[in-house]
């Protein structure tokens, strides 16, 4: 059984798109507010394969989902080198931010701080159904890199983009080390059982346009190539959220099987290859409000899309006030488009 997600990431269009939601495992439904009720260490509740499969595995159980995605964070990649971690309750997460060359330099990677990832992909991939793709990610490498830099989200970024313009060369190492950890850790969730990987660019917005090459392609199509070498069928989608005209390029130099599109941008009229997914862009805002405008645009988005490789999304992630209510009526009006 060719399973539908995969089928679209290989260039195939489909009758009905496969649909999946970023954050669609997390704070909206109360099924996961119980069980985080359980863990008030977020690091640990993602390193606890038991918990953080159960994570993963609840919406599939409570919606007709064509993928799971991994339970996990993106900033499980600056724990795993060595930096300090913690999340602060209704703030959101904080590091010790890196200062200079010689903090960049203490950096070292141990996977083993990520084996419990690769024990949920195991205990999930064995609970899906035949025809439900598991999803693995990593947040990219610019994306890491602003928390690593600034020590907190919810900046202007201006720190990391001095650093760029200031010190070129200690900005290069520090992508050079987080294009060798996220290839190793995407490389050890394609071996644990995930069929797709998503690397997710969440701040490629905020990249100054001379300095997108280094910051966001040339890291992004590194990683791609190192994990294809190992697992060269494993598809790979890229999301670089808020790059705009930079889309076909990053599709281009990358060689991602599949763009993730933010609401901000007409999927329909990019210039792609034929045989590049497009996934995307509900806006969340319109899944949080429901109703007749939720339908008309997810109809008109699965309209303009016909014919081409697609697959149905949100611009961003599920946002935490969504009654799941609304994730409900959005699939069936997307089976039914």
């Amino acid at each position: 059984m060719v399973k539908k997600l995969l089928s679209v990431l290989g260039g195939e269009a489909a009758s009905v798109p496969p649909i999946w939601l970023m954050r669609q495992a997390g704070r909206y439904l109360p099924e996961y507010r119980a069980l985080r009720a359980k863990a008030p260490d977020f690091v640990q509740f993602c390193l606890n394969p038991e918990l953080a499969a159960e994570v993963t595995l609840q919406p599939v159980k409570r919606f007709d989902l064509d993928a799971a995605i991994l339970f996990a964070d993106i900033l499980l990649i600056p724990h795993a080198l060595g930096q300090k971690l913690w999340f602060a309750e209704g703030e959101g997460p904080r590091l010790e931010p890196l200062r200079d060359a010689k903090d960049i330099a203490a950096l070292r990677y141990d996977g083993e701080k990520l084996a419990p990832v690769m024990q949920t992909i195991r205990a999930v991939r064995g609970a899906l159904d035949h025809g439900t793709t598991l999803i693995g990610f990593a947040g990219a490498p610019w994306t890491v890199a602003t928390y690593m830099i600034e020590g907190r989200g919810g900046t202007d970024h201006e720190t990391i983009r001095r650093w760029a313009w200031e010190q070129p060369e200690s900005f290069a190492r520090l992508m050079d080390v987080l294009v060798e950890a996220t290839s190793a850790y995407l490389i050890a969730q394609a071996d644990a059982g995930a069929e797709a990987l998503q690397l997710f660019e969440s701040w490629a917005g905020t990249v100054p346009a001379d300095l997108f090459e280094r910051a966001v392609l040339a890291p992004t199509a590194r990683i791609v190539r190192a994990v294809k070498a190992t697992h060269p069928a494993i598809p790979i989608i890229g999301f670089p959220r808020g790059a705009g005209s930079w889309l076909p390029r990053y599709a281009e130099e990358t060689k991602v099987n599949g763009v993730g599109v933010d609401q901000m941008t007409d999927i329909a009229s990019l210039a792609l290859s034929p045989r590049t997914a497009r996934q995307g862009n509900l806006d969340p805002v319109l899944l949080l409000q429901g109703g007749e405008a939720m339908r008309a645009e997810a109809k008109r988005l699965v309209a303009g899309m016909r014919g081409k490789p697609f697959i149905f999304n949100l611009g961003h992630g599920v946002m935490q006030p969504t009654p799941p209510e609304h994730v409900a009526d959005l699939i069936a009006t997307i089976r039914a488009a």
